[in-house]
């Protein structure tokens, strides 16, 4: 299962939310022990992804891509970068997470940037 580093400019919420509905799932928030400094510059919160191992939850659509590209450059990975989608409710970018971490396979987002799509739940309209 994926393990997931939430950026600082991401609700705080979200986690509480994420472990209320899947308590097994990791969710590690920048400014938390043991994870990157509060105001920690977005190429070293990849160093540290990739270091440990998380899929970074961001709501940075812009540098993001930029600072993944240097990154790769640099022969580095991370383990991928899920971005939340404005357009959809938090409790449906909730859902996005959690479902892609119980499916995905292993390495399946390596050096990706994700962006959350809602999904078609059968027998909802």
């Amino acid at each position: 299962m994926l393990k997931y580093l939430k950026h600082e400019n991401v609700a705080p919420s979200y986690k509480i939310q994420i472990k209320s509905l899947n308590p097994n799932l990791i969710v590690w928030v920048v400014g938390e022990p043991n994870t990157p400094l509060r105001g920690t510059l977005d190429p070293e919160i990849l160093v540290w992804c990739e270091e440990y191992g998380f899929v970074l939850v961001t709501n940075n659509r812009t540098s993001m891509p930029v600072h993944l590209a240097a990154h790769i450059s640099q022969s580095h990975h991370v383990p991928g970068i899920f971005i939340l989608n404005p357009k959809l409710s938090m409790e449906q970018n909730i859902d996005e997470l959690i479902f892609i971490a119980e499916a995905a396979f292993k390495n399946e987002y390596q050096d990706k940037i994700v962006h959350l799509l809602h999904t078609y739940t059968l027998g909802s309209e």
